[in-house]
């Protein structure tokens, strides 16, 4: 196996061990191109990452070996790397790495990093989400087309409750991803709150089409918005971020006239950086505005006083939420739903 490299990222040198891994067997891309991928996407990752703790997915032997998510800051961090203290939804907490700088970013490639997810939050102020982030997750039955005309329907959704702009993205997989920059004002549970607000009106919208039950039996052929993707400690794979499927795609910004156009298989870490090279950042002006939730916010109060619509269940590791309703899958409370007889037996 070749011998390490060094590699130069903004007056920084980074080295690189065993460049010549490979980590896409199917393509023979290696780590060294991993590595050369994020230098030359630098400026866009950068900005989807920037002093956002960030939970690292690494596959130390390429996407065939073990991998696991590395939350906490690795012990032998460079000190020019700083860190946010982060609280978990059980009480815990850890320093979380927040990249700053493209070297940072090859410095976790050396670890066999492939995927970055940054929390919705930057390291000033950990508790208030500046993005709230919506999830079209194509369920069995569905694919990429179909999440391109929800995100279609979701753009005005979100123009019309408060004139909020998203910005769309490829999940890498059959999903897209659209994120709108907020005001840092309100807490995790308030964002998620505006989340499921989003939800409930795209699927009055197009309810044949997509759906905002939690429990996967109720979802049928529909796409999923994954509410609890705005939950504290859930993240989602940052634009520009490699995923860990033989072809190597990345999460592709897009502009709005591509979505259903451009599909994720255009996206790889062969292709992305001509793109980027042309286009550069498409993403660029993200931060220029941050959008208010007042009127989802109020959709939300809507919902509830006038439909009873209250609260949906959190994650499974969540510890009980206030105002959550019964965790319990429908199928399972049916079952234990008792009879003219007494309960039904376990």
């Amino acid at each position: 196996m070749a011998e390490a490299v060094e590699l130069e990222a903004g007056g920084r040198s980074v080295r690189l061990s065993s460049p010549g891994k490979v980590f896409f067997p199917e393509r023979g891309y290696t780590k060294l191109d991993v590595a050369r991928y994020y230098q030359a996407v630098a400026p866009g990752i950068l900005r989807a990452l920037r002093d956002r703790p960030t939970t690292l997915q690494r596959y130390p032997d390429g996407v065939g070996g073990e991998w696991f998510y590395q939350k906490r800051a690795p012990k032998g961090m460079p000190d020019w790397i700083p860190t946010a203290h982060i609280t978990f939804p059980s009480g815990r907490s850890a320093d979380e790495m927040c990249p700053t700088e493209e070297a940072a970013v090859l410095w976790a490639a050396q670890y066999g990093t492939l995927t970055f997810h940054p929390w919705p939050v930057r390291r000033a102020d950990v508790d208030h989400p500046d993005e709230l982030r919506i999830d079209l997750d194509p369920q069995p039955g569905t694919d990429y087309d179909d999440a391109a005309r929800a995100a279609h329907e979701l753009r005005g959704v979100l123009e019309e409750f408060g004139g909020l702009r998203g910005w769309p993205k490829t999940s890498g997989g059959r999903g897209i991803h659209v994120f709108v920059p907020i005001e840092p004002r309100w807490t995790f549970t308030q964002v998620r709150r505006a989340a499921i607000a989003v939800g409930r009106e795209m699927e009055r919208r197009m309810s044949d089409r997509v759906t905002i039950k939690w429990w996967k039996e109720e979802r049928g052929e529909r796409i999923f918005i994954d509410y609890n993707q705005t939950a504290r400690d859930r993240t989602i794979a940052s634009a520009y971020s490699v995923r860990p499927r033989p072809n190597a795609p990345v999460s592709a910004p897009l502009t709005w006239d591509e979505v259903g156009v451009a599909h994720p298989q255009d996206f790889d870490i062969t292709t992305m950086p001509a793109r980027f090279a042309e286009l550069g950042d498409v993403h660029a002006g993200m931060d220029d505005h941050r959008h208010s939730l007042d009127a989802l916010l109020e959709l939300a109060t809507k919902d509830e006083h006038d439909h009873g619509l209250g609260d949906l269940p959190y994650p499974p590791e969540y510890p009980k939420m206030p105002g959550e309703p019964s965790r319990v899958q429908p199928s399972r409370a049916r079952k234990r739903a008792p009879g003219p007889d007494g309960p039904t037996a376990p």
